[in-house]
């Protein structure tokens, strides 16, 4: 217990260092941009767009709302994506700084997770304003959109921590993982519905697919006005503190390593 209370003593010292990267990974990804902050609005609208084209026209979805259930599917899923291979080289690429000074190396993992998180956060305007265009009616039950996110980011939290100190000792990892969310993304229902899946394949997502959790109770709100299924909430939290749990229970255990390797 009293280990316990010394790792959240540290984290609240260092708290402002966590605050600082997140602001720096923020600016350096619109730095010199014409644009700056509007590209989180404008870049998931023209892929959404060009998705819209593309799929409705050459699969026929009978989907209601296509162009709202496409761009839930693909903001949720970038989030995931960008968080992940961000938090993948957040040990390795701070090497100079962990070499010189102490800093708790689970700051830089979270900075990136954090970091993609509000970038998540600005591309939410793109989301609104197809919502606006699609007359999507507002409803009480998108008050429970933030829990949403709150299980997606301690899920990316522990993935990212399991990436981060794994590229450590095997760069070879980046190569695996780029395979592995190529596949998670065709494995997701971003842009084609889960009906048009063999029964067990269908089976699969919906117990071993944590996404699919997420981004069901995102469409089950927005799509249906109606509450998320129980069972899908409770899924998505077990399964995002499973994974913080491991994560960081791997990463505390091999830290102390890292220094050999970076």
């Amino acid at each position: 217990m009293g280990h316990m209370i010394d790792r959240v003593n540290t984290f609240k010292q260092y708290r402002p260092l966590l605050e600082q990267l997140v602001c720096k990974d923020i600016k350096l990804k619109y730095r010199r941009s014409f644009l700056g902050y509007l590209w989180s609005i404008l870049n998931p609208l023209m892929i959404m767009v060009i998705m819209v084209i593309v799929f409705s026209n050459m699969f026929r979805f009978d989907i209601v709302n296509y162009p709202v259930y496409l761009i839930i599917g693909q903001t949720l899923f970038g989030f995931v994506s960008e968080a992940t291979n961000q938090a993948m080289w957040s040990i390795t690429g701070n090497a100079a700084l962990l070499k010189k000074t102490y800093v708790p190396k689970y700051i830089f993992t979270l900075s990136k997770v954090t970091s993609s998180f509000v970038n998540m956060v600005f591309s939410l305007g793109a989301m609104l304003i197809v919502f606006v265009i699609c007359k999507v009616r507002p409803n009480i039950n998108m008050l429970f959109i933030p829990v949403i996110l709150l299980q997606m980011y301690i899920f990316c939290t522990g993935l990212g921590m399991i990436l981060a100190q794994g590229t450590v000792f095997f760069r070879d990892i980046q190569y695996i993982y780029s395979a592995f969310i190529t596949a998670w993304m065709y494995l997701t229902p971003i842009f084609y519905p889960i009906q048009q899946l063999p029964i067990d394949l269908q089976k699969f997502i919906n117990h071993f697919n944590p996404l699919y959790s997420y981004i069901t109770q995102f469409r089950m709100i927005v799509l249906d006005g109606c509450f998320p299924d129980l069972r899908l909430i409770v899924y998505g939290f077990v399964v995002a503190f499973i994974m913080l749990i491991v994560g960081t229970f791997i990463f505390f255990k091999n830290q102390d390593k890292f220094i050999l390797y970076i």
